[in-house]
């Protein structure tokens, strides 16, 4: 075959070349699945459904809502923050922050390897191009006559064929990695506004002039009864 042939003549540097533009995409297919398909979500339809379960005080039932859709970022950042919805605002601004630190690293979790990798290919590409050149020399000042002209040949091909082969695993791995990092930076700022949006939402409830303890009273006495209006006041 002649892509057996190409990989035979590029030597080992060209095989290690190959090994990484494989590892390049299983990384790329399970960061695809992740960001696009795994962790993707309509955070508008979902963070309007909490909002007006939030509103309506159901708050057992957002709770659940985010416990079903766990698997998604967002919903686990939401859920965090919902736990602590009968807190004071200190402790609602603490798990905003707990589910931040807690989810976000989610979307950025070994993309940066991507890029490592494709700047792996590009020096192995160089390697292998600094290999074939020192084979190339060597057949001139060492080779017999008979000898020279192919060995020159064969450490020209592998200098060119080990270029062409870094640079044919790192140009595609940076372009996703481009697509990629664009992708997960949405997610991290769709997932900080919304939980912006919860916690402010949680902190005022869009009902003025009223503290936490009238909105989610600790306790209610049942001891009082109302006075009667024929006694006496002493």
């Amino acid at each position: 075959m002649a892509f057996l042939k190409f990989m035979n003549e590029s030597g080992v540097v060209g095989w290690t070349i190959l090994l990484t533009g494989i590892g390049s995409l299983i990384l790329v297919a399970e960061r695809a699945k992740m960001l696009y398909k795994e962790y993707g979500m309509n955070s508008e339809e979902f963070m309007g459904k909490v909002q007006t379960l939030v509103l309506a005080k159901k708050l057992d039932e957002a709770l659940l809502m985010c416990a079903q859709l766990e698997k998604k970022p967002l919903a686990a950042a939401f859920k965090t923050i919902l736990e602590k919805a009968d807190r004071d605002d200190d402790s609602i601004f603490q798990a905003h922050d707990i589910a931040l630190s807690e989810n976000i690293p989610l979307y950025t979790k070994r993309l940066h390897y991507l890029s490592m990798l494709a700047n792996v290919a590009t020096l192995l590409g160089l390697l292998g191009t600094i290999h074939g050149l020192i084979l190339s020399f060597q057949a001139v000042a060492q080779a017999d006559p008979a000898q020279k002209q192919a060995l020159l040949a064969q450490g020209i091909s592998v200098s060119m064929y080990t270029t062409a082969l870094g640079l044919a695993v790192a140009i595609p791995a940076m372009v996703f990695f481009s697509f990629l990092t664009s992708r997960q930076n949405e997610l991290m700022e769709e997932m900080q506004e919304k939980c912006s949006k919860l916690a402010e939402l949680l902190t005022s409830a869009h009902i003025p002039n009223l503290t936490r303890q009238n909105v989610f009273p600790d306790h209610v006495s049942t001891t009082m009864t109302p006075p009667n209006p024929g006694s006496k006041v002493s």
